[in-house]
């Protein structure tokens, strides 16, 4: 009976050992420790889509963020890993700017109490390392507010009375970016 249980723990074990050394053998990394999300921006969830945030998902950590992980004044790439990309599916106001429909990557510079959002067109970058002003389509200003703490980076869209904000949220810090779809500023369907 120990011969027979033996020999089937050695075979599980070169059974598992086999298939983890089959995975490397074909190129698969583990997964990844920052995970990237999506969010949609949709007038109702059986309407197209006007705006979609693709971006990576970093994690607090116990760490204070803003000021520490993620310096004041300085280029941040909205995110973690790749550089963050929104889409918009029509053409969109962003800030004073008409931004037309399409692929940008999304770049900050944060500050304590107001943040610089850049819209850019140079796309398929990592983070903000290949950041060039040249392909800026559009840079505003906006304010920080604070809320509850979130322990992940996370970016939602919310319709307020007159514009969509995309929201960015992370720690304490609140940075909501107006977007306005549609003519005259006026949301689609308002």
């Amino acid at each position: 009976m120990k011969k027979t249980y033996y020999t089937t723990i050695i075979v599980l074990i070169f059974f598992t050992a086999s298939f983890i050394s089959e995975s490397h053998a074909q190129g698969f990394k583990g997964l990844d420790d920052i995970p990237h999300d999506i969010a949609y921006y949709r007038e109702t969830r059986v309407t197209a889509p006007l705006a979609k945030v693709v971006y990576g998902r970093p994690q607090k950590n116990g760490d204070e963020v803003f000021g520490n992980q993620v310096p004041y004044g300085k280029l941040w790439r909205t995110g973690a890993n790749e550089a963050t990309e929104v889409k918009f599916y029509k053409d969109v106001l962003f800030g004073d700017t008409t931004v037309a429909a399409g692929t940008y990557v999304l770049l900050s510079i944060p500050g304590e109490q107001e943040w610089e959002i850049i819209l850019s067109s140079k796309l398929d970058v990592f983070g903000a390392f290949q950041y060039s002003p040249a392909f800026d389509i559009a840079r505003i200003k906006v304010q920080v507010s604070k809320a509850e703490s979130l322990e992940v980076f996370s970016i939602a869209f919310k319709e307020t009375e007159n514009s969509v904000q995309m929201v960015l949220g992370w720690d304490s810090a609140r940075i909501k970016i107006p977007l306005y779809f549609g003519e005259e500023n006026v949301l689609v369907n308002r």
